[in-house]
């Protein structure tokens, strides 16, 4: 029956299936989660005022894993196997963390043996730096490390702007929504269907994480980990595919573009990580220091705070996908650098005035 799906009906129907699967589960997950008192208390870093599920993520990964499983040709997307399999692991990282809560370093042990599988077995790994620094084709000794940190940062970048409702899924929704676009038109149809699957179960997660009062459910570090590594496994995949120009929508800075689709985790993320580290604070330790703790400070409420953000990704998207070809790659990185250093600082210098008058 699915060989008789064209492409775009392939790519709804995954969307379609991820979409209902989750949104079917998650009162179910709900209700064990109050039976076993599965919550996130409320304290003086969280953001929210009673206690909430946090198993959103096993709804994201069954959304994610059946609609994968059921509509990807395996002997077209060979390199698909290891991605389930390093899937497959976080989620068990990321379940025993939010029932549990696990040590960082066993936690990031277990994101490394996760990445590694796919950087290691598979094709999805950086064989190429596009001509940045002069640097082209890179050996496995270069490639396979950056491959694994590129990997870990996004993971983690997607792990650490969970602070609001549906921020971390909304920008999911954001880069993979731009991801899947681009692939459907340059015909990697495997990717589409990849990227439909997990926008579906984002967006059936976002149906109760920002929609619904009487059945809320965070995502998770399972959901947020599961995220980060498909969206990361995108990344990788655009990258390699425009390393030759000789096809249509051909992306000549594709780094940089990279950079763009993911500018709220990454760089909110740099910047916190600077704060604490000339605060002399641990680095990995939970704070109210992220744009998106600011934009409630400033009297926001999560759904503003959360379009603001995602309406400033889109932007860098869509800015570097315009400016691709009219710059180098590293000039277009520090514009979006520099862009990201003046559209973050306005809300802060906005927040300070508004505490000077007090």
């Amino acid at each position: 029956m699915l060989d008789l799906l064209s492409e775009p009906y392939l790519i709804i129907a995954a969307f379609i299936v991820s979409l209902v699967i989750t949104a079917v589960s998650i009162p179910s997950i709900i209700k064990v989660a109050e039976l076993k008192q599965l919550f996130d208390e409320p304290n003086e870093r969280t953001v929210h005022s009673k206690s909430i599920p946090t198993l959103g993520g096993i709804a994201i990964f069954s959304g994610f894993m059946v609609s994968a499983l059921f509509f990807s040709d395996f002997s077209e997307i060979p390199e698909l196997k290891f991605v389930l399999a390093a899937t497959v692991i976080l989620f068990f990282v990321g379940i025993k963390d939010d029932i549990l809560v696990i040590a960082p370093l066993t936690k990031l042990l277990g994101q490394i043996l996760a990445v590694s599988i796919i950087a290691f077995f598979s094709d999805l790994q950086f064989t190429d730096l596009h001509g940045f620094f002069g640097i082209n084709h890179i050996s496995p000794y270069f490639g396979i490390p950056l491959t694994i940190f590129v990997y870990l940062v996004i993971v983690n970048g997607f792990n650490l702007i969970d602070g609001i409702d549906g921020l971390s899924a909304g920008i999911g929704v954001a880069a993979a929504g731009v991801l899947g676009v681009w692939f459907f038109l340059v015909k990697e149809y495997h990717y589409a269907v990849l990227s439909a699957a997990v926008v579906g179960a984002l967006i059936g997660f976002l149906r109760y994480n920002v929609f619904s009062k009487k059945n809320k459910i965070f995502m998770g570090d399972t959901g947020s980990l599961i995220l980060g590594l498909v969206i990361s496994v995108l990344i990788v995949k655009f990258n390699e595919m425009n390393i030759n120009q000789n096809f249509e929508y051909s992306k000549y800075a594709a780094p940089a573009i990279s950079i763009a689709i993911l500018t709220i985790p990454l760089y909110d993320t740099l910047r916190v990580m600077f704060i604490r580290f000339f605060q002399k604070k641990p680095l990995f330790k939970p704070d109210k220091q992220h744009i998106h703790h600011i934009f409630i400070r400033l009297g926001l409420n999560h759904k503003q705070a959360v379009l603001i953000l995602i309406l400033i990704n889109l932007l860098f998207s869509a800015a570097a996908m315009y400016l691709h070809n009219l710059m180098g790659i590293r000039r277009l990185i520090l514009l979006l650098l520099l862009a990201a250093m003046i559209v973050f600082y306005i809300p802060i210098i906005i927040l300070n005035i508004k505490n000077r008058k007090k």
